[in-house]
Parts: structure tokens; sequence; C-alpha cells
């Protein structure tokens, strides 16, 4: 194998396991910060072995074995071997061979258990919501600084900077490696989905740059998503989150023309989305709903999307239902976005009229005076109504808002086809 194939297949060895790596090595250290060390200096030791050696049967375990021999030096070297040689030894387990292919490994449900306490760690409310994100990619997602970066476009150092502080801040704040229990559950699960999801929406949604979406970041998020269903398949929202990202991916190829203009709901060719992330998403809010109580938030979200996926064609869009479950979701979570999506769907119910005296009053919301979906749908509405005057400038406005460049191209369009009074 030559050594470009070997760094292939160690990348995809890495994406794989490391986060089940760090997971584990981070129940034993205490640690997530020396834990990620160890296993990039395992990383480093398997780039130059593997070229002598070839790829080992078990990759994973061969990385876990290095990274706790490394655990091991760097205890006796610290002068701590008292404390944790018997435990690391204990769980070692190896011979001295260190790429024998049948390297015992625990058992699944302690991979899930660490994997669990790891995406709580990597959340945990002690660090800004921007930490979190880079962590989670970083640890969880296996991405590396330069591609967290190039997916928010943002400076490679800046986010550099967020992942060390973070490491530093939960070892200064001596956040336990555990997942969180009784009434410390709810609101420490509410901040890994709000992580996952923001994730999945920059994929989605850009808020920034020349691309209307980042695909990769929301399979990114729909990864993490899914495994974090699988470690906690008793909590409703896990499912609802799965649920609203996996119908929500479905619309990906839809969502851009052939220029990668973007294309809007009402707009999209229908038969190119995916049928199985429908059904997956489907069969998740399916799951949600099974396990009783009220729906959540994401559920309520994945509800709503759901009702566009069941229909064929945009004519058959339950719009009504759609209003029913904004209505559900505005008094679990009210905020002026879920009314400013609430206002579009009364409008599609209603009419534009009806639509636009809500909007109306979201026009003195302080916290959506640079917002620019506002005025992209007030003077969505003002052009149905044939105020087009009005319309123009309501496009223009959110064309100046807006940071993405193809947004940006698409509400100059809209302007510019308003006809002149």
């Amino acid at each position: 194998m030559s050594t470009a194939d070997t760094h292939r297949v160690i990348e995809a060895v890495w994406r794989i396991e490391s986060a089940r790596l760090i997971a584990g090595l981070a129940r034993m250290v205490r640690d997530v910060g020396l834990a990620e060390e160890l296993a990039q200096d395992a990383l480093v030791i398997a780039l130059e072995r593997w070229q002598e050696t070839d790829i080992p049967d078990n990759p994973g375990a061969w990385l876990m074995a290095t990274a706790k021999h490394r655990a091991i030096d760097l205890f006796r070297r610290n002068k701590l071997l008292e404390r944790k040689h018997e435990e690391l030894s204990r769980e070692l387990k190896t011979q001295q061979d260190m790429a024998m292919a049948n390297f015992e490994i625990p058992e699944d449900h302690e991979i899930d258990d660490d994997l669990l306490r790891l995406v709580f760690v990597s959340c945990h409310p002690v660090l800004s919501t921007e930490a979190r994100v880079a962590l989670t990619l970083r640890l969880l997602g296996g991405l590396t600084t330069q591609e967290i970066a190039r997916a928010f476009l943002v400076p490679e150092p800046t986010v550099a900077q967020r992942i060390v502080r973070a490491k530093r801040t939960l070892s200064e704040a001596r956040v336990p490696f555990e997942v969180p229990r009784g009434k410390d559950l709810a609101a420490r699960l509410s901040s890994v989905l709000e992580v996952i999801y923001l994730i999945f929406n920059e994929g989605y949604s850009a808020t920034a740059g020349e691309d209307w979406m980042r695909p990769a970041l929301c399979e990114d998020a729909l990864r993490l998503g899914r495994i974090l269903a699988e470690l906690a398949p008793q909590e409703p929202e896990v499912h609802g989150l799965v649920a609203l990202m996996e119908i929500q991916a479905s619309r990906l190829r839809a969502r851009v023309g052939p220029n990668g203009e973007p294309v809007l709901l009402l707009d999209q060719d229908r038969t190119r989305w995916d049928q199985l992330l429908i059904r997956r998403g489907l069969a998740a809010l399916e799951r949600a709903e099974k396990l009783g109580g009220a729906l959540g938030p994401y559920a309520l979200q994945a509800a709503i999307a759901a009702c566009h996926a069941r229909a064929r064609i945009a004519a058959e869009t339950d719009w009504r239902r759609i209003v029913a479950l904004y209505d559900g979701l505005a008094q679990l979570t009210p905020s002026p976005v879920v009314e400013l999506n609430r206002a579009v769907a009364v409008a599609m119910a209603f009419g534009p009229a009806a639509g636009l005296e809500i909007v109306d009053r979201l026009t003195s919301e302080p916290t959506l005076k640079a917002y620019h979906l506002l005025p992209s749908v007030r003077g969505d509405f003002l052009f149905k109504l044939g105020r087009f005057t009005e319309a123009q400038s309501e496009f223009e406005r959110a064309a100046k808002l807006t940071q993405n460049a193809r947004e940006r191209e698409l509400l100059l369009t809209r302007a510019a086809a308003c006809p002149q009074n």
C-alpha cells in the first residue's frame, strides 16, 4: 500500500473511531483535553508504524491500546503512577505487541456510556455556544480545526483558540465525565440538542459566504443526532430533532438550481426530495410520539416538516394543520422568529393580509432589527397584495442585511421583478 493510500485509510479510521477513542480515554484520565492529546499521539504513531506493518485488522483497538500505553508513560513521568497505573493496566489487557489483531475491546454498552458522557461534556453549558459547537465537531465529529474553520467561515486560529479555551474551561471547572441525572438531565440535554441543530442549520442555510448550503455540516449533524438517538432511545426530543433534520435534509438536492442559486420551498421539484430520508424522518417522529407526553419544540417542528413531506405537490400542503402546530410551538417556546414563521403559515392558510398583520407587529421587535428574513417575508406579502413599491423596498433592505451572497442575489432578483406602479 502506498504512503498516500495509507494516509487515506488512517484519515477514514480516525473519522470513524476518534469519538469512541477519546471517550474511552476521557473516562480513564478524567480530562477531555488530555484524552484528545493521547488519541492524537496514537494517531501519529499509527502514521509511522502502519507504513511498515500494514493496517491492523482492528485499527480502533490498536489505537486504543497505543493511547493507553501512552497514558501509562505519561502518568509515570508525572509521578502519578501509584494512583493511575493499576487502573490503566487493568483496562489494557494486552500483549507487548501493539499490532495484534484480536485485541480485546470494551463491551458495547461501555463504549456507548463513554460516548454519551463525551456528548454531555462537549456541550456543557459552562462553555459558550461557539465553543460547544467547535468542541463537539472536533471530539465527536472527528473534524480538524481547519475543517471546522472552513465550514463556519472563520479564521483557523479563532477555532483553535475556542477549542483550547473550551478544554481549559472544562478542566478548571472540574466538569465531571458523567451523564447528568434527575432534574439536571433536561437542561443539559437541551444544550446538546441545541448544539447539534445549530450545526445542522448552518449547513442547511449558511449565514454567510458564497454558498447557499454546506451539506457536509448537515451530514455531520445528522450523524451526531443518530448516534445520540441510539445512546438515549427513551428521550422523545432526541427523536424529534433527528426527525426534523432527516426531513429537512431530504430537500437538499432540490434547494439549489443548476448554477447553485436558491430554490424556495414552494418552487422545489419534489421528485428530487430524498424519499429514504423522509421515511427515516417520519419513523423518528413516530418514535417521539409513541414515547408519550406532549411534543417538545423539536418534535413540533418535525411535525411541521412532515406536513410538507407528505404533500406530493405544494398545493396539497395542509397549511391549517401547520398553523395549529405553530400555535403550539409559539405557546411552548415563544419567540419573534417562531412568530415570523407562524405568519408565513397564516398567510398561506388565510391570505397574505392576515400574515402581514402579524409581521407588522414584529417590525418594532429589537431582536429582529438586523434579521433579513423579516423584510424578506414582509416583501413577499406586500408583493402578493400588489403593493409593489413597498415590496421592492423590503426586498432591497433584506438584501443589505443578509451575509449570504446567494441569498442576496435572490432578494435583489425579487426586488427587480416588482412591477413599477
